[in-house]
């Protein structure tokens, strides 16, 4: 019974983070192009030959691979930072000032299990980008893939970005199993292992700074500095409390 509340939870934790990523990819897919060269909407007039629907049914069939991995990305990146503040709270407390111990413990596992299958999703959804496509082995093995290869000094590194999200990816795998199964058989080594998160949290950083379509710039990215920063000074605190800082 208790796991069944723990999946209900992360569905409706999914969907109500899935409208929240579908209205800011809309309204920034909006915004390109009212902002695209050439755009007037003062002076729009009918398009010739196909209705607007039609066209819209046809980008909808060829992008819909790109508007996924976009909205489950988000979607990451949002349950991933709810994620980390409310441990962090858990353990300073301020999360119980909000919620009782036994909820924010079950609403703790079921973002967590939100953002796994948020990832996987963001995974198989590339599979079908046409636009930036990637095969299975480029998504599961680190610098294979040639997309946004970075050269520091000139020194070619590889495509670092994307091999901090496959990285990324299995040490969600590792917390998010091990969450599961060992907090309270091997609570020690749980405990240990739960600290890849912070890991996590920075790789998943940089992945989507340098990689997100709409991190790219303006608003989002700017959102996506001061949400980090904020995250950052929380887990200074969290480290000040614990006497380790």
């Amino acid at each position: 019974m208790a796991f069944k509340k723990l999946v209900k939870s992360a569905v409706y934790s999914i969907c109500a983070m899935a409208i929240l990523a579908t209205m800011i990819t809309i309204a920034a897919s909006s915004s390109a192009s009212a902002e695209s060269p050439g755009s007037n909407s003062a002076t729009a007039q009918p398009l010739a030959g196909t209705s607007v629907a039609q066209r819209l049914t046809e980008r909808a069939k060829t992008s819909w691979p790109w508007y996924v991995a976009r909205g489950s990305g988000m979607i990451a990146a949002v349950a991933l930072a709810i994620l980390l503040l409310s441990g962090i709270g858990q353990v300073t407390g301020y999360t119980f000032k909000l919620l009782d111990p036994i909820t924010a413990w079950a609403t703790h596992r079921a973002l967590g299990l939100a953002f796994g299958l948020a990832v996987i999703v963001h995974l198989v959804s590339l599979l079908f980008d046409h636009f930036v496509p990637f095969t299975i082995w480029q998504l599961l093995i680190p610098w294979l893939s040639p997309y946004k290869s970075l050269t520091i000094g000139g020194v070619q590194l590889g495509s670092v970005y994307v091999a901090l999200g496959v990285i990324a990816f299995y040490l969600v795998a590792i917390v998010i199993i091990t969450s599961l199964l060992w907090v309270e058989k091997k609570p020690y080594l749980w405990k240990l292992l739960h600290l890849l998160s912070y890991v996590i949290l920075l790789f998943v950083f940089i992945h989507a700074l340098y990689l997100g379509t709409d991190l790219a710039d303006g608003i989002l990215r700017l959102l996506w500095l001061v949400l980090a920063a904020g995250i950052a000074g929380a887990c200074l605190h969290r480290l000040w409390r614990a006497k380790t800082l």
